[in-house]
């Protein structure tokens, strides 16, 4: 049977090149369609979900039983384990192939298992256990560096040594087209005495990779970059909302509270692992060389391609204001993770990771709009004389993603936000 990454590899439902969801693909995630079930879990193929708990329910799958796919999270289905998942995945790709009749000419199934992507409600794919937002573009934490602490201070003395983190939270990760209420929260501008209470004046994106953990660690117990590797399901797109200003006030000594506490988006597939193999490169080099147990042994970024698109609340169209590359990051997802567990920190199944927002080395790959206006001294110019150093209420944010194969996409979808004034 063809490995579903085959490039040469059709399926019987048309793909436009330009798709983000071909057959080399198959992303996860959990849909409700306008028959009344409950949601449920779908692949994305086409412009198409097609529904794992009907064709489970037909004895379509030998390895996973009909309630793992009726579940409305991934969960159940990622702490199956590696195997399943990509015997699961080998037995979709079969399914769907053009040169494979079981599902192509079986008109009844065919209507109940393919569902149109514009008759369905997409919600959030895990349910997530704990969130762990890194800090690991060598380019970004430069540039903020830069910004606040001079050129000659810019890295902190451990920033080249390990995957710097913190623990944010859970709670308020939410699937895209969520909208993104204006936090509140302390402000104290450097020319002011007394700190005050009020609304953001300086709300921010990160763009950001989210890696989603489908198997857990031990309590006690370190990871090898084998078994960090094995545990990582899959990505989506993470747009990590940031209060530039009630960050500046409260991250000392302790780093980012409620700054970045009050949402958290991610795009509605998951994209696995499996996927992403032939589109795996070498990041950057690593100097000084790690500590033994973040040393790699075979390359662990991707190429994938990113574009951030902002439409202000007055415009009737976006512009793009980043385009950049996850292959930039210096400390790589399965780094991270091993790191993260390095202490004895168990991870569970659920887990996501922010890889941290990405900048490339040049202007236009800043991955925030602290980065783009600099720290609103040059703000980005969205035309008709419209103009942003941060966003303002009415706003919308999208952020995409994708790795170009030969004559095919392997894609993330999107994940959308718009900004809804403060309580």
């Amino acid at each position: 049977m063809p490995h579903p990454n085959d490039p040469k590899l059709r399926s019987f439902v048309p793909v436009d090149p330009a798709s983000h969801f071909p057959i080399q693909n198959l992303p996860y995630g959990v849909f409700s369609a306008r028959d009344g079930l409950a949601p449920r879990v779908g692949v994305a193929i086409g412009d198409h979900v097609l529904d794992l708990w009907e064709l489970a329910q037909d004895c379509r799958f030998d390895l996973v039983e009909p309630a793992v796919f009726a579940a409305s999270s991934l969960n159940p289905f990622m702490a199956l384990g590696p195997q399943v998942w990509s015997k699961t995945r080998a037995r979709i790709s079969e399914l769907l192939r053009a040169d494979h009749p079981e599902l192509r000419d079986n008109d009844d199934l065919r209507k109940r298992a393919l569902v149109p992507m514009k008759d369905v409600k997409l919600h959030l794919p895990i349910t997530v256990s704990g969130y762990t937002d890194f800090y690991a573009s060598k380019e970004h934490a430069t540039n903020v560096g830069v910004m606040f602490r001079g050129k000659d201070n810019a890295l902190q003395p451990n920033w080249l040594h390990m995957p710097i983190g913190y623990n944010g939270r859970a709670s308020t990760v939410v699937v895209s087209g969520t909208r993104v209420r204006r936090p509140r929260g302390q402000l104290k501008p450097p020319n002011v005495e007394l700190p005050s209470f009020g609304p953001c004046k300086r709300l921010d994106f990160e763009l950001e990779m989210g890696v989603v953990v489908g198997q857990p660690s031990k309590m006690g117990e370190m990871l090898t970059e084998q078994q960090a590797e094995a545990m990582i399901f899959g990505f989506v797109i993470l747009n990590d909302w940031s209060a530039r200003d009630i960050q500046q006030w409260e991250y000392v000594p302790l780093g980012p509270f409620q700054a970045k506490a009050f949402a958290t988006s991610i795009s509605p597939w998951v994209v696995t692992r499996e996927a992403l193999e032939p589109f795996r490169l070498n990041g950057p080099e690593q100097a000084p060389a790690p500590l033994p147990y973040l040393r790699q042994t075979k390359p662990n970024n991707y190429d994938i391609e990113l574009e951030v698109d902002l439409r202000a609340g007055e415009m009737n169209e976006a512009k793009i204001i980043c385009q950049t590359n996850f292959k930039y990051m210096y400390w790589s997802s399965v780094q991270q993770l091993v790191h993260h567990a390095s202490s004895g920190c168990a991870m569970n199944v659920g887990d996501l990771l922010g890889s941290g927002t990405i900048s490339g080395p040049e202007k236009h790959q800043r991955g925030s709009l602290l980065e783009i206006s600099w720290n609103g001294t040059e703000p980005a110019d969205l035309g008709g004389g419209v103009k942003r150093s941060f966003l303002e209420d009415g706003d919308s944010l999208q952020m995409s993603g994708w790795c170009q194969g030969d004559g095919y996409r392997v894609g993330f979808g999107a994940v959308e936000g718009t900004i809804a004034p403060a309580e």
